[in-house]
């Protein structure tokens, strides 16, 4: 070879640490997409735990249509195979380093899946929950008692928390902060208060709150020290038959409640943007006609993604 000319290298010759920052840049869909297969220093750099501290699956959504009968959705098959796929190679190639597991909302999870997940993330810290209406209680369940390091879950709203909070407190001694994304109603407080009085982080935004539900959450969680209700629906429910009404203000006995809190987030301002979408949707936010980022923000930065 000349002097002067330069050394041609192969790609499989490219330093590990080099290929590594490259693939940082991938989204999941070019992670799993086969790069693992070019050569044995691609399959090297593709299994990096740097790669895999986070699963963000918040771009994946099921292709589904509503049906009248439990689970109320129907998961078109291919939809279904691509989900499997996808994390059958993502999780093998994480070697069970993930510690944070996103799911889209509308990304209708089933059982298998779950547990599936669970078996190979056995250090999750935390997770962001998927629709609800595939996943039974023995699914969560089983999956809860593997995720032992959990600290913070974001889901929607449960019709049955008990069970759910039970699992976490006992399985979950690290768990510190939670976000729920629907109606907060007495029983959904009274369960947080009997089961998770440590929690220190609380996020409520874009939710529905009876006012009693709040007054529980700021008397009965001693260690709370963040709670976030901004943009919500403030009701007051008075025995039947008086209507319920809608809270324009916190009053002076709120704000007295909430005042050893550290972060006390709040929004009930008529000319929010944020907060006349709460109210149209009368507390149960319709998130697939907004911005596809809202439902991933937080005012509590580290309940945002």
């Amino acid at each position: 070879m000349e002097d002067g000319s330069s050394i041609v290298r192969r790609w499989e010759e490219m330093d590990i640490d080099i290929l590594v920052r490259i693939f940082q840049s991938f989204d999941i869909f070019e992670l799993t997409s086969g790069i693992a297969q070019v050569c044995s220093a691609w399959r090297l750099a593709a299994c990096d735990p740097l790669l895999w501290k986070t699963l963000d699956l918040s771009m994946l959504k099921s292709n589904f249509i509503k049906i009248p009968l439990e689970p109320y959705v129907y998961v078109d098959g291919r939809s279904d195979k691509i989900l499997t796929r996808l994390l059958k190679i993502a999780l093998n190639l994480s070697r069970g380093n993930i510690l944070t597991l996103i799911f889209h909302y509308n990304l209708y999870v089933s059982d298998d899946q779950l547990t599936y997940t669970a078996e190979r993330c056995p250090r999750l810290k935390r997770l962001v929950m998927p629709a609800w209406n595939r996943i039974k209680k023995t699914g969560i369940c089983t999956a809860i008692r593997m995720w032992e390091d959990l600290e913070s879950l974001t889901m929607p709203s449960i019709s049955n928390p008990p069970y759910l909070m039970e699992e976490i407190a006992k399985n979950c001694k690290n768990f510190a902060e939670l976000k729920i994304m629907g109606p907060c109603d007495l029983i959904f407080a009274s369960t947080l208060a009997a089961y998770l009085p440590n929690l220190k982080v609380l996020s409520l935004r874009f939710s529905t709150i009876w006012k009693d539900a709040l007054i529980i959450i700021l008397e009965r969680l001693p260690n709370l020290e963040v709670l976030n209700i901004s943009h919500c629906l403030l009701l007051e429910v008075p025995p039947p038959p008086a209507p319920r009404k809608v809270l324009k203000e916190l009053d002076e006995s709120i704000l007295e409640k909430a005042s050893h809190l550290r972060d006390f987030f709040t929004c009930m301002d008529d000319l929010c943007v944020m907060c006349q979408r709460a109210r149209n949707d009368e507390g149960l936010m319709r998130w697939y006609k907004y911005e596809e980022w809202l439902w991933k923000a937080d005012e509590v930065r580290s309940l945002a993604f």
